[in-house]
């Protein structure tokens, strides 16, 4: 969160560049805190080069004992932030293997945006990301089964 500020400096300096922001900022949701990180997230989804995806919030709570209700407050701060449009779903595999499995974190972000509609979804789970990365869309399993461990 420390650089948040470094990020609006950098995404003001270069209009023309898109800022994939990684694991929402990594917030402060073991302590449960949301300022000053709510507010930095904010200033960086003003700016319409930004966009962020919406993982790595497992390994930012508590390992062993995270709820939904202590993730959502997160979610909820970059959906307001940066809509579905501009949020892209991330596994953060295998690094959420710390605190989840793979299968727990896909229901989980299905969980934190049941609220949407199809189309929202839609953005936030295929969309932004087709769009940010330039990505060839085929035919396939609307989400991929866990990967092998290496």
């Amino acid at each position: 969160p420390h650089q948040l500020a470094s990020a609006v400096e950098a995404a003001q300096r270069l209009p023309g560049l898109t800022f994939v922001l990684d694991h929402l900022g990594k917030p402060p949701i073991v302590s449960g805190e949301l300022a000053p990180w709510a507010e930095r997230i904010r200033r960086l989804a003003a700016l319409p080069n930004t966009v962020c995806k919406l993982s790595g919030m497992v390994t930012e709570a508590d390992w062993g004992s995270w709820t939904i209700e202590d993730l959502a407050p997160y979610a909820d701060t970059v959906l307001d932030a940066f809509g579905p449009g501009r949020l892209m779903f991330g596994s953060d595999w295998p690094v959420c293997k710390l605190a989840a499995t793979y299968s727990e974190v896909i229901a989980v972000a299905h969980e934190l945006t049941a609220g949407l509609g199809p189309a929202e979804r839609h953005d936030l789970f295929t969309g932004t990301a087709v769009r940010t990365y330039g990505l060839a869309v085929t035919a396939g399993p609307a989400l991929p089964q866990e990967p092998p461990c290496a």
